[in-house]
């Protein structure tokens, strides 16, 4: 399994936290129904989603560069 690490600031943890009590989810399980769309995109959220599918497409170009 990856791991990802990101930095939020606290309000936003605030709230990840509080969603995930309301849905009985770990902020974990919060955090990955977000990102799959079970709730209303932020921009916040979008924007992370973005860049975190440019890294793996960047990832998997140099990847295969170095193959060839």
């Amino acid at each position: 399994m990856r791991r990802l690490v990101i930095e939020v600031d606290g309000q936003l943890l605030q709230l990840l936290e509080r969603e995930a009590k309301v849905h009985h989810l770990s902020l974990e399980g919060e955090c990955l129904r977000r990102l799959q769309g079970s709730e209303g995109h932020s921009p916040y959220l979008q924007a992370l989603l973005a860049e975190l599918r440019a890294e793996d497409e960047q990832r998997r170009a140099r990847d295969s560069d170095q193959l060839a």
